[in-house]
């Protein structure tokens, strides 16, 4: 798998893990009434939005592949 092909599925997982953690938080603030439940959803959302995050200033400031 050339090195172009690999930034791409790690930024499209990072990309997943953002739209997961949009999901977990909703949850979390909107539809969930206990209290230890919330706050574990809310602890894995953040987690992944850091993470996401984090991966994509990686891909984006390692810069170009060439082929």
């Amino acid at each position: 798998m050339s090195p172009a092909l690999m930034k791409m599925w790690i930024s499209l997982a990072s990309m997943g893990f953002m739209f997961l953690s949009i999901v977990l938080i909703y949850l979390s603030r909107f539809k969930l009434k206990a209290g230890i439940l919330k706050l574990i959803t809310a602890i894995i959302a953040y987690i992944l939005m850091i993470i996401s995050g984090i991966i994509i200033v990686l891909v984006v400031f390692s810069g170009p592949t060439s082929s």
